[in-house]
């Protein structure tokens, strides 16, 4: 489960920063995750999505989303796909590559005049890398991307992802500021 936002609200309310703290690792791995939680918190599985949808709301919590384990699922190719898009653009063909189903992430970042050309990164896993550069000729000639210059970086070495970490067991009960920090190991 991985999380991205602000916690300074968390501070004023003892049980979000308990439901943070025992969603942050992930949900639990049964039929019912968040009746899971509430019998944990000693509240409603109804009061959990109600305080999880209004963190979203106020932004306390950005995103809320799964961290897909790809090599347990037999992907073992991983490709980052860079592209030097018109700036004019990237916003559209972001939104098209965006949508292909072998495309598991895209977003644009700055280009680095002198040092980095590409605008624009899509991350496509495989099985092998045979698969990952069939789909990427499959999603180029889909996509009309054919004139478009990029890159194929494939992934050396693999990073456990995880999502934020807000609070901490101590934190839990202590009204004190929470940190915000990703952990890459």
């Amino acid at each position: 489960m991985g999380m991205i936002g602000n916690t300074e609200s968390l501070v004023s309310d003892p049980l979000d920063r308990e439901l943070v703290q025992a969603v942050q690792g992930g949900l639990p791995l049964v039929v019912n995750p968040y009746a899971a939680i509430a019998e944990q918190l000693g509240t409603s599985e109804t009061e959990v999505i109600r305080r999880l949808e209004r963190l979203l709301e106020i932004g306390d919590i950005r995103r809320f989303g799964v961290v897909v384990r790809h090599r347990e699922l037999g992907y073992r190719a991983n490709a980052m796909v860079v592209w030097d898009v018109n700036d004019k653009r990237v916003s559209k063909i972001g939104r098209l590559i965006g949508r292909q189903s072998c495309v598991t992430l895209c977003y644009r970042r700055p280009r680095r005049p002198g040092r980095w050309r590409y605008n624009l990164f899509c991350m496509i896993h495989g099985r092998s890398r045979e698969g990952v550069l069939n789909n990427l000729q499959a999603l180029i000639k889909k996509c009309g991307l054919e004139t478009i210059e990029h890159e194929v970086l494939f992934s050396r070495r693999r990073f456990k992802q995880c999502g934020a970490r807000y609070v901490t067991e101590k934190e839990s009960r202590d009204p004190v500021p929470c940190q915000t920090s990703l952990t890459v190991e």
